[in-house]
């Protein structure tokens, strides 16, 4: 069988991808929130809208709720969707559950595939020989925002996408391979200069961006979506088969 891999944007386009191994990036920020409060300890479950979120807080003990929806947080809610926020939080003990207009869509559709990670530019470089040792047909797919695709979500699609076709992937479509050409040893500075980065400083949010900026392949570890939750599997899990 030929191993290939996709880079695809939105929420909507993972319906295509259903019998692939589906990996949902959303850079600012819901994906880098979720990896960076499941690598503090903290269980996580993503909802796609706040009517999903109401049975799942019923059945988890004092859980913190973290979201936005169109770029306020919701009311009732404890937390933006913050990295920077969550990271400095001492409470990991608390389950939390993430709402945001986008990513969290996106993580949950991806649920539906034959097997779904979520990424970050935290742990691309754990998450490229895990995928490559054991799934053949991988899409990895940007959240998207205000119907662009971003540019910190093309870097982190291309960079594990590049990853996987230096293990001998190959790129599904002319897309994806002139989005890995585009990003291939890209500096991350021009991200400041984004829609996205320029939202967060519109807002007074630069510690997200700074935080995002500042934590790049520093997790050794990969992050499984599974029956509703985030998961982790550590470094010293990655060599088993």
């Amino acid at each position: 069988m030929d191993r290939t891999v996709a880079i695809d944007c939105f929420p909507d386009s993972v319906a295509a991808y259903y019998d692939h191994t589906v990996v949902a990036v959303d850079v600012f920020r819901a994906t880098t929130t979720a990896v960076t409060a499941v690598a503090r300890g903290r269980r996580c479950f993503p909802v796609g809208t706040i009517e999903e979120a109401v049975p799942v807080a019923a059945r988890l003990s004092h859980p913190l709720l973290v979201g936005e929806l169109g770029g306020n947080v919701p009311y009732g809610f404890d937390v933006n969707n913050s990295p920077a926020q969550v990271e400095l939080r001492s409470d990991i003990e608390r389950p939390m559950i993430l709402l945001s207009t986008s990513g969290t869509r996106l993580i949950c559709e991806a649920g539906r595939a034959q097997g779904a990670y979520v990424a970050s530019l935290r742990n691309v470089s754990a998450l490229v020989p895990w995928l490559a040792g054991r799934h053949d047909r991988v899409a990895v797919i940007g959240a998207g925002a205000r119907g662009e695709f971003r540019e910190e979500d093309q870097v982190c699609c291309a960079w594990i996408a590049e990853g996987l076709m230096a293990s001998g992937f190959q790129a599904r479509n002319d897309n994806t391979a002139r989005l890995v050409e585009r990003w291939s040893g890209a500096s991350l500075d021009p991200l400041r200069a984004g829609h996205s980065a320029q939202y967060l400083r519109d807002t007074g949010q630069l510690d997200d961006l700074d935080f995002v900026l500042a934590h790049v392949d520093d997790i050794d570890a990969v992050f499984p979506y599974q029956a509703g939750e985030v998961t982790m599997i550590r470094a010293v899990e990655l060599a088993a088969p």
